[in-house]
């Protein structure tokens, strides 16, 4: 059934954009599955390596979700997985009792590195051929809308 509510132009390319996104982001949890199985992982694992590894610092579940914004709970459930696997280490957090941080072990660092160079080598390839100007903009595009959709969802 077409959309039977009529958008202004750029409602109804925003509207585009969101429903290309959602393909998208299905296609880059499918090539994230793909490169993370043979080291037993899951794209939502490596998210959550990702946020502590990219951040650099331990972290705590809802840090790491307000960073990749995902769900506390999810996140949970994947530090509890990922700290049972020995991949992340879990440790007091001196400025709140209930909420301890977790970073990488060794073998978090080894698997966060090794999937890090294969994603490189990946997004070279994905990107061939676009200049990257366009990568640019697509990318302050995308980066301003989510801003706005934060800032939306918070009134």
């Amino acid at each position: 059934m077409k959309n039977a509510t009529p958008h202004s132009r750029a409602g109804g390319l925003f509207t585009e954009l969101v429903l290309e996104t959602f393909r998208f982001n299905g296609r880059l949890i499918a090539a994230g599955d793909a490169m993370s199985a043979p080291l037993g992982l899951t794209s939502a694992r490596w998210q959550v390596l990702g946020a502590i590894a990219l951040d650099d610092k331990a972290l705590t579940v809802a840090d790491i979700a307000r960073r990749m914004g995902l769900k506390r709970q999810s996140v949970q459930r994947l530090a509890d997985a990922l700290v049972e696997e020995g991949l992340l280490l879990r440790e007091d957090n001196p400025a709140h009792r209930r909420a301890p941080l977790h970073r990488l072990s060794k073998a978090g660092e080894r698997a966060y590195r090794t999937l890090d160079e294969q994603q490189a080598a990946w997004a070279a390839e994905c990107a061939q051929g676009i200049p990257a100007q366009r990568l640019a903009d697509a990318l302050a595009v995308i980066r301003a809308l989510r801003e706005r959709l934060e800032v939306t969802s918070e009134r």
